[in-house]
């Protein structure tokens, strides 16, 4: 493909989005012209997104880095100079090795998340070259790691109700999810539903375009997702709308909590939420009478101090009333547990001669950098722009702006993360590497393989790492396998029975193969939790000091329906979830997409805009302890009083702080030491 000049070529969508489309990519003399879906994709079937659609804009963008680059200027101001490969490759090894010698190699600590959501981009070369460095370890955990162990402290495994099922499903609540922008295709699967007859609520702080396109939207304060979930099971149980044989033969716990949730009545859970009670009441009543009522459980409502106890306490749901006997039935956060491969095979964690290396946490990156005792002198950031998606933004300026921090960036634009860096190279694009692409939604593994050459200079995660691998003169064999080869050994696991039949050259024919979904007809029989079945109490939990039941605990930063009001210092729960055109800080700087979201901005109740004497339009400033924030206001009833919201989060503007992240804290969340971004309080005021 890559050498055929004109043509239509398939390919997957990179982007960290459950969907994974499937793409044709059309060229003319040698350049990508147009981004198309593939119809042939059985789940995506050639529907595709904007943001993908306009994906050679961003491959092709006037400000793509080309070549290596030396800082000589102040970190910050993006001032470089244009060295070679062979020089960046000698100075970044010779760093680190005198890095390790004098500091020792944990003084060295790798960035990167999910900005190619490629498995050798960011789970195979790069995690090799650090393995063997013995450098410090990152827990990623600014996404979903919080939901994760909410979700597997009930059911033990990654994975629930596939999404071709839900068709079938009589109800869909859509709780904390923006599926209309981030998961367009469970939305046409929903639509279907609903053109059979379900009923589609969806439960978020905002009401979004998915909450717009909702037959019921049901707004209610941040952090408050447990309380109505347990709200829920307390009618469910009182009401005798409970599956007690399903409980008996798949749960644990559900006499204890059927004691647990008396306290929850429907008043005081309305004033907790927000929600009336007789709404309440009416939500657990289609619930638990409907025939088969599937849960989506987003990404939002995690980012919160309790947000794993919040997707424990929704994973409950279906287990109470049976509905998982039912097609179509169910919950899911994230079905990337089937697809799971064989990732010591590709990490090769026996390279490293230091397995207890300390391990620090991406959300405390700030709080990292500022370390004295056992500092962080070298930093090596790749997939991931932490100056814009890392909370408390002004402490990781500082950290990034120490001079006697050895820091390179592996990307394809100067980023605000990328002035910041002594060393910046060049990143290829996903359309011109080989990669294999899992999905955290459907069950298809798809390969990409290069469809234009590099631009430029630019290198793969592979090969740059391979590069540094080599140069440091780590184990010979490790830093020299193809893309190929490591392909092979991901899919070569038999611990994971849905692999069966996923072989590379099945996808070197078919491009797209699907897992072997045999076992997911005995799910239920076979949950890998402690008692090997639904946790609905977790002993596991309490054993950590941790309430073992569904249970509500306030936020750290917050309200709960009584601590609000303008008494407080910072009165306003701000949140900041994805906007429609960008992806996280990804797409901030194509023009086409910057003039689809014009510019960021603050939407505010009227109620609480009149407090402050803000008309919409308004320039304002956002502000707490941690930082500002400067956003025109819209003024809005799509949220109830007392929240802010801002989507989106964008580059940094021209003589204004746009960073919505400067507000935000670096506090983890109660599981999985997770972000919790929404777990932020503010006041907001006309700029000066």
């Amino acid at each position: 493909m890559i050498h055929e000049e004109n043509g239509v070529f398939p390919a997957v969508c990179p982007l960290d989005c459950p969907d994974t489309c499937g793409l044709l990519l059309h060229k003319e003399n040698g350049k990508i012209v147009k981004v198309a879906g593939n119809p042939d994709h059985p789940v995506t079937k050639g529907a595709i997104c904007n943001k993908v659609r306009n994906m050679a804009e961003r491959v092709y963008h006037p400000e793509r880095l080309r070549y290596p680059l030396r800082r000589v200027g102040p970190k910050g101001e993006g001032v470089f100079e244009r060295i070679s490969w062979d020089e960046a490759i000698t100075e970044i090894t010779d760093r680190f090795k005198s890095l390790s010698e004098e500091y020792g190699s944990e003084s060295i600590l790798p960035y990167s998340f999910y900005g190619n959501m490629g498995v050798l981009s960011v789970d195979g070369m790069d995690r090799r070259f650090f393995n063997a460095l013995g450098s410090s370890k990152l827990k990623q955990s600014i996404c979903n790691s919080a939901g994760t162990a909410g979700w597997t402290s009930v059911m033990g495994f990654n994975g629930g109700t596939l999404p071709e099922e839900t068709i079938h499903a009589d109800m869909i609540i859509v709780w904390g999810a923006n599926i209309v922008s981030t998961n367009m295709h469970q939305v046409i699967l929903a639509e279907k539903a609903r053109k059979n007859g379900a009923k589609v609520v969806v439960i978020d702080v905002h009401r979004n375009q998915t909450g717009q396109w909702a037959d019921w939207f049901i707004p209610l304060h941040p952090g408050t997702d447990t309380a109505l979930a347990v709200g829920l099971m307390h009618i469910l149980f009182r009401d005798g709308l409970v599956n007690e044989a399903f409980m008996e033969q798949y749960t644990v716990g559900h006499e204890e909590l059927s004691q647990h949730v008396q306290q929850y009545t429907p008043e005081y859970v309305s004033s907790i939420t927000g929600i009336p009670a007789e709404q309440i009441e009416q939500l657990a009543e289609m619930y638990g009478r409907a025939e088969a009522a599937y849960i989506h459980i987003g990404n939002g409502l995690q980012h919160h101090d309790n947000g794993g106890m919040a997707v424990r306490s929704i994973a409950c749901l279906p287990a109470i009333t049976g509905h998982w006997l039912k097609t179509g039935g169910g919950a899911s956060k994230s079905n990337g547990g089937y697809n799971s491969m064989n990732s010591d095979a590709l990490e090769r964690p026996d390279l490293r001669p230091n397995p207890e290396a300390r391990t620090i946490n991406m959300n405390r990156i700030g709080e990292a950098l500022a370390l004295t005792e056992n500092p962080v002198k070298g930093l090596f950031v790749y997939c991931s722009n932490p100056l814009v998606v890392a909370p408390d933004t002004e402490r990781v300026r500082t950290g990034f702006a120490r001079e006697d921090l050895f820091t390179v960036v592996h990307e394809l634009f100067m980023t605000d993360t990328a002035k910041y860096a002594d060393i910046v190279l060049p990143a290829t694009s996903s359309f011109e590497n080989t990669d294999v692409f899992g999905s955290y939604w459907h069950q298809y593994i798809q390969l990409q393989e290069p469809v234009i050459a590099p631009i430029g200079e630019s290198k793969s995660n592979v090969e740059l790492f391979s590069l540094l691998g080599q140069a440091m003169g780590f184990n010979e064999a490790a830093f020299a396998e193809s893309e190929e080869d490591m392909i092979a050994r991901a899919l070569d696991y038999p611990d994971n029975p849905y692999l069966n039949g996923v072989t590379l050259s099945g996808l070197k024919e078919h491009r797209h193969v699907k897992l072997d979904m045999s076992p997911y007809a005995s799910y239920l029989d076979n949950l890998p939790t402690a008692s090997g079945r639904i946790e609905l109490y977790s002993a596991s939990l309490e054993a950590a000091g941790l309430p073992p039941l569904p249970t509500y605990v306030p936020l750290k930063e917050g309200y709960d329906g009584v601590r609000r009001g303008r008494g407080h210092k910072y009165p306003l729960m701000f949140i900041s979830p994805p906007n429609h055109n960008f992806l996280n800080s990804t797409f901030a700087n194509v023009p086409k997409h910057q003039k689809l979201e014009k510019e960021p901005f603050l939407q505010i109740h009227p109620e609480d805009a009149a407090e402050r004497k803000i008309e919409d339009g308004m320039w304002i400033t956002v502000y707490n302890d941690r930082g500002t924030f400067e956003v025109r206001a819209k003024v809005t009833d799509k949220m109830l009083p007392g929240t802010v919201v801002s989507q989106g989060l964008w580059w940094e503007g021209e003589g204004r702080k746009q960073r919505a992240n400067a507000l935000t804290s670096d506090r983890l969340s109660d599981l999985g030491e997770g972000a919790t971004f929404f777990s932020t309080v503010v006041e907001v005021k006309l700029k000066d």
